[in-house]
């Protein structure tokens, strides 16, 4: 399958911990909702569009094999810092078009400097509705 035109990856520690919900008692809970919810956006973005998910920490073990998955839709289990994870994988990239959501000023910066544009977590949140 040939990469799609545009990626969106997605600081999931940093939007996860933009709502104040409770997030830190159940981290991978938490981040089992996020992919559920980007699982759900896949199918109102455009095909050309793709969506990778970063998870760190205690937030990885959402992944157990019955996490949501969707078509387009990548998750990223961070071996060390999720935002040199971030900026790997902004790097790697042969897409053009790359979007990372993040309010972290200094990984802003880092992946900017790669090319890609950024967004906060409110951009996000707008678009899971």
């Amino acid at each position: 399958m040939a990469e799609a035109q545009r990626l969106i990856v997605v600081d999931a520690a940093n939007v996860v911990g933009s709502r104040a919900d409770g997030w830190w008692k159940d981290r991978a809970g938490a981040a089992r909702r996020l992919l559920a919810e980007l699982a759900d956006l896949t199918t109102r973005l455009p095909e050309t569009s793709s969506l990778t998910v970063v998870l760190e920490g205690a937030a990885k073990r959402a992944v157990d094999g019955t996490e949501p998955t969707a078509p387009r839709m990548t998750v990223v289990l961070a071996d060390h810092a999720g935002d040199d994870t971030i900026v790997e994988v902004v790097a790697a990239s042969t897409t053009d078009d790359i979007t990372v959501v993040t309010a972290d000023r200094e990984l802003r910066s880092r992946v900017e400097a790669h090319g890609a544009a950024t967004v906060g977590p409110t951009w996000l949140r707008d678009q899971l509705g």
